[in-house]
């Protein structure tokens, strides 16, 4: 007869038959051992108590909540219609306070405060809360809505709680971290998780496109937050979440440490956040251009056009070559390569492995620079009888172009604004155009553009390149 046993679901089971029809005096086969189990219960008393707590009570204090306060002007309903005016008054234009709530970490025991910049974006008054409930106003020092970061001044003199910015190029998938944050404004909270990818790009979140993935909690509210690994040091600065319904899915994105870090120090120095010009423009490297390159895979960033006079020029550069690497680090597309000169900083060097369009591997190394401001941008806004009035333009040169993230090779006039309801929006044009050409026309200059427009009295053809597509608009 048979017997048989099965354990419950979810663990190993061990069945075991004794079955007849074996020949007297035969040896019955020996049974099967059981696998080793690939979990076991806390075999003493110090595993039972293991506990995040000790890491917690290090790390907690230094991370905060962010009140950040806006006025905002409520324009009267009334206000420019004569018949209303006549009964009910001009009405007097009302302030509406909005506010926002997120999270910070206080990476300096002076009282610098790491946070998002879309936590603080165009607020006139920020405060942070400590976790053990005081709270103080803060200086904006230093703020960019590119790398979404921003770093506040606690306004005092006392010594606060901080965290050590870790390295997070040591960060590896698997890692256990925690995020402290203040999600929902609940209060802080703490959520465990792993390092679930490294270098994710194309979130859209920021221009960096160079994230932590972590599955550890994170909601509305922890933005700004700490993500800590386990030996108590700052791995990144949480920012985003993938979700449909606006909760915790399981997949949150973190700035990485070493942008937090290059990004708090230049706050600390008083100067702006800079990221080194070298003067090339790259495109990722798909699948066909890596078969046609004889890479066994499509990684690193293809050098789409270089300018000259620049360090991508002096170093060598030239269209059609490859970066595969970075002082060592690979690079897998240009939003990596960004980040890598993101955080590499400004005055210093940098050594890259490039396969040139001739198929051999060098080793190429390049200067770090700022980006120069030629031509002058010339700022001014346009008026006059033109279908350009309204409009705010600029030449465009390499600082200009980094501040309104646009290709460092891009060149021409740029639109930096439009007025609401101006001849130029009802042209269509947006910031970040480049008109090309007036009248069949090359336009060089912001001051041409002005003399060109207003000397035209039949018409105007106007040429507009959009993020690299050629738009044509005639206006009478």
């Amino acid at each position: 007869m048979a017997s048989r046993r099965v354990l419950g679901l979810g663990l190993l089971a061990s069945i075991q038959i004794a079955s007849p029809g074996f020949a007297q005096g035969t040896p019955a086969p020996a049974p099967i051992a059981p696998a080793a189990p690939a979990e076991q219960v806390p075999g003493s008393k110090a595993e039972v108590r293991l506990t995040f707590a000790p890491l917690v009570r290090k790390t907690a204090p230094a991370v905060v909540n962010v009140y950040a306060a806006r006025r905002v002007p409520v324009r009267s309903p009334f206000a420019g219609d004569p018949f209303f005016e006549q009964f009910f008054g001009r009405g007097e234009n009302r302030v509406r306070r909005e506010s926002s709530l997120g999270s910070g970490v206080i990476v300096d025991s002076s009282g610098l405060v790491v946070t998002n910049q879309h936590v603080i974006a165009d607020a006139d008054e920020v405060r942070v809360a400590l976790a053990d409930g005081r709270e103080f106003d803060a200086q904006i020092l230093l703020k960019d809505e590119q790398a979404d970061l921003a770093v506040l001044k606690i306004e005092s003199d006392e010594a606060f709680p901080s965290v050590v910015i870790a390295d997070s190029d040591t960060a590896e998938i698997g890692d256990l971290v925690l995020a402290i944050g203040n999600p929902f404004g609940i209060g802080q909270t703490v959520t465990n998780g792993i390092v679930s990818a490294l270098a994710r790009t194309h979130v859209g979140v920021n221009d960096v496109g160079y994230f932590i993935q972590t599955d550890a909690a994170i909601n509305p509210g922890n933005s700004g937050g700490a993500l800590i690994d386990m030996r108590g040091e700052l791995v990144g600065v949480n920012t985003a979440i993938f979700s449909r319904s606006g909760g915790s899915n399981g997949i949150g994105f973190a700035i990485p440490a070493n942008m937090v870090r290059a990004f708090a120090a230049a706050a600390k120095e008083g100067r702006a956040f800079e990221r080194p010009y070298i003067g090339a423009s790259f495109v990722p490297v798909t699948a066909d251009i890596a078969e046609a390159l004889g890479l066994e895979r499509p990684t690193g960033a293809l050098v789409q056009a270089v300018r000259s006079d620049t360090p991508a020029d002096a170093a060598g550069l030239r269209e059609g070559d490859v970066i595969l690497s970075m002082n060592g680090f690979p690079v897998e597309n240009p939003d990596t390569l960004g980040y890598r000169l993101a955080t590499a900083g400004l005055g210093g060097e940098a050594d890259l492995e490039v396969l040139a369009s001739g198929g051999k591997r060098e080793d190429v190394r390049i200067a770090l620079a700022s980006a120069p401001e030629k031509p002058a941008r010339d700022e001014r806004t346009l008026d006059g009888e033109t279908p350009f009035a309204g409009a705010t333009i600029a030449n465009l040169s390499p600082r200009l172009a980094g501040e309104l993230d646009m290709a460092q090779t891009a060149t021409g006039v740029v639109v930096t604004g439009v007025v609401r309801n101006s001849p130029a929006a009802r042209l269509g044009l947006r910031p970040k155009d480049i008109i090309v050409s007036l009248n069949g026309q090359d336009l060089a200059s912001t001051q041409e553009l002005e003399d060109d427009a207003a000397s035209s009295r039949r018409g105007w053809r106007i040429e507009v390149d959009r993020a690299g597509q050629r738009l044509v608009q005639s206006v009478r």
